[in-house]
């Protein structure tokens, strides 16, 4: 696109696509082509890493901690080029509006995360921002039952929160016919044994 013209890029998927390693090589090659380049990631994802996004293979790339999608405007440095945005599902639908307002300033808006939840319905924001943005990526992982493409975030942990941060040991990667809303049956047959056997597995898995 021509210099001073902004846009939005999403990169979705389900966990373990691949999602934050593209966003990562995006934001490495814009500074290399030596853009002014600011990255953002909300508090509550501390997992690996407390001010940097991580990807599961462990690439790195450090990042300012925000609390909502407002937080991202306080801190943004005018001069940037582009902007970087890891798990927005975190930062609720105001980023939205944030994002075509940078872009709309002429900067490049990249954002990856989850396109559906642990239920399989569509998760805020990423359904909007797929509306108004000029650039999609759809990521598929590996299924971890039959290793068909995967589009599905299978949560094996018993709640019925929207968000749960966790990764490997919480949460697989499942494709359509694996797939099963909520918790999956075999998770739910654990839970039915006695505690004594059931307790020591639930708590490994949310620790």
């Amino acid at each position: 696109m021509s210099s001073g013209v902004g846009w939005i890029e999403v990169i979705c998927g389900p966990m373990f696509s691949g999602k934050s390693e593209e966003l990562i090589r995006r934001l490495r090659r814009a500074q290399i082509a030596r853009k002014r380049v600011q990255v953002f990631k909300p508090v509550i994802d501390d997992r690996y890493s407390k001010a940097e996004i991580v990807s599961h293979s462990d690439l790195r790339l450090n990042a300012e901690v925000v609390t909502d999608a407002a937080d991202i405007l306080k801190k943004m440095d005018w001069r940037t080029q582009v902007v970087g945005i890891d798990e927005p599902n975190f930062l609720a639908d105001g980023l939205v509006n944030v994002a075509q307002q940078l872009a709309d300033s002429g900067k490049q808006v990249i954002i990856a995360g989850l396109d559906t939840d642990y239920m399989g319905r569509p998760f805020s924001p990423i359904p909007d921002l797929l509306c108004v943005a000029e650039s999609i990526t759809k990521m598929l992982a590996i299924c971890m039952r039959c290793g068909n493409p995967a589009k599905h975030t299978q949560r094996l942990v018993e709640t019925e929160d929207l968000i749960v941060v966790g990764a490997a040991g919480m949460y697989e990667a499942r494709c359509r016919r694996c797939f099963e809303a909520g918790l999956p049956k075999q998770e739910v047959l654990e839970f039915a044994r006695p505690q004594a056997q059931s307790r020591p597995r639930v708590a490994k898995a949310g620790s």
